[in-house]
């Protein structure tokens, strides 16, 4: 099974790579059109010229790669996806081949999250409108993606994601409950600047507290990214 997370950033999205990590019979991988996404657009992002030099730029290679074998001959293949990274000029329709999860968070947590570490971010760089747009591609083809929240998962971890490996129909493992401090080794090179948080867990953080209050172009950027995550949020996984 090749499981294709598609999230925005500060979305919890690492920890649900090294959760599925955790698992003895599934490879995984980060962000891996990241050096696409930046060669493609031109954008100064924290350490980019290393993130291009670690990857391959070549989205069609990327794709090879993706439905290609499985890293270490698994059975089971998680990809963690950026939804921002998919630009024009990268091919979109190779989602139907993988099964596909959407990874939502709530607009006002990642305006405020991201913000601190990326000035003046845009709606298109928190990846909600395409997050929409994947799922209504998927949804017209006739496939039934699964919604998650990651309010959800660090309320009851694993709840959520035994309704999850339920819904995608993978075997439950408590393995993904829990992982070593430090980082894994399919980190990507960006990681010293965004996963520190991370490298200090071995499981889920706990339940998020009330919304962060926001003003100016934070809270702009909220609520011009509330509509997406209300649509996903419809027909997310219950609690």
């Amino acid at each position: 099974m090749r499981i294709a997370m598609w999230s925005g950033p500060r979305n919890l999205s690492t920890a649900m790579m090294y959760s599925f990590g955790a698992r003895s019979d599934c490879a995984v991988v980060d962000e891996p059109f990241y050096a696409t996404y930046l060669t493609m657009t031109g954008l100064d992002h924290p350490m980019g010229d290393e993130i291009i030099a670690s990857q391959t730029a070549d989205p069609d290679q990327v794709i090879g790669d993706l439905l290609g074998a499985i890293p270490g001959g698994k059975p089971h293949f998680y990809q963690k996806h950026m939804s921002q990274h998919m630009i024009p000029g990268v091919a979109r329709d190779w989602v139907s081949d993988v099964t596909n999860v959407f990874l939502i968070r709530h607009p006002a947590r990642v305006a405020a999250s991201f913000s601190a570490k990326f000035e003046n971010p845009t709606l298109t760089d928190i990846g909600f409108v395409q997050q929409a747009e994947l799922y209504d591609q998927l949804v017209g083809a006739g496939a039934k993606p699964v919604v998650i929240d990651s309010a959800d998962i660090r309320r009851d971890p694993e709840t959520i994601l035994k309704r999850l490996c339920a819904a995608i129909d993978l075997p439950w493992d408590s393995a993904m409950l829990h992982w070593p401090a430090g980082g894994h080794p399919d980190d990507g090179v960006w990681a010293s600047h965004w996963y520190g948080s991370v490298h200090r867990s071995t499981g889920f953080a706990a339940a998020e507290g009330p919304l962060p209050g926001l003003s100016g172009a934070q809270a702009q950027l909220a609520d011009a990214a509330l509509p997406f995550y209300e649509k996903l949020s419809a027909v997310k996984l219950s609690a």
